[in-house]
């Protein structure tokens, strides 16, 4: 009888979190409409650009809880790429009409790296060299996006296992990053969230 208890015990637990879906995409949206892009008066940041960002953070932790529960071994390699997917499709399917259709597609276009180097990191056989990346990746021509992509997955990966990127590597006082310095910003924000779901696992029956 102990015996079975305690398989009893070992079997796995459902999962029910919903970690991103169209209603949480559309209501960041319609908030973002709304908001004020142009700074306020003595301020360097506008209203809608917080916004943004928050909104970009919202996204990385809602991915990042996938990978974290795959580390847990809650979510098998598949599962997890399957809902790795699910959210992909919700974040990247469209853009919306009017002015936040250049805001959004440049968000679109900074959260690439967070799918890919999720998915690079479920692959494994990733490089953890982050200062040879780095370099590699800024000596590539800026239409080499493909390579570029490539190179900065490998970092996203490198730190969703435990690396440390990439504040260092970040100049302040950049005024128009390219494409790659984008996904290094977006990267240490997947540092930053990969940090406060140190402690993050699945309660069984939570939607939210």
């Amino acid at each position: 009888m102990a015996k079975k208890a305690k398989a009893k015990q070992a079997e796995p637990m459902k999962l029910f979190y919903i970690f991103y879906n169209q209603e949480r995409w559309d209501n960041w949206i319609t908030t973002l409409e709304g908001a004020d892009f142009e700074p306020a008066e003595g301020e360097e940041v506008s209203e809608g650009e917080q916004m943004l960002y928050a909104f970009a953070e919202d996204i990385t932790l809602s991915v990042l809880k996938i990978i974290r529960l795959y580390q847990n071994d809650r979510l098998t390699k598949e599962e997890a790429t399957a809902k790795l997917n699910e959210v992909e499709l919700v974040v990247m399917a469209g853009l919306p009409d009017g002015e936040l259709e250049d805001i959004i597609g440049s968000l679109q276009l900074s959260l690439l790296v967070l799918f890919t180097a999720c998915r690079r990191y479920l692959d494994g056989g990733f490089d953890k060299d982050i200062k040879t990346l780095v370099k590699k990746g800024r000596a590539l021509d800026e239409d080499d996006l493909e390579e570029a992509l490539e190179v900065a997955a490998n970092i996203g990966a490198a730190v969703i296992d435990g690396a440390t990127c990439c504040a260092r590597y970040i100049k302040d006082d950049m005024e128009n990053p390219g494409l790659f310095d984008e996904w290094l910003i977006e990267i240490d924000t997947m540092s930053n969230a990969m940090k406060s779901l140190a402690k993050f696992d699945e309660v069984p029956g939570d939607t939210s």
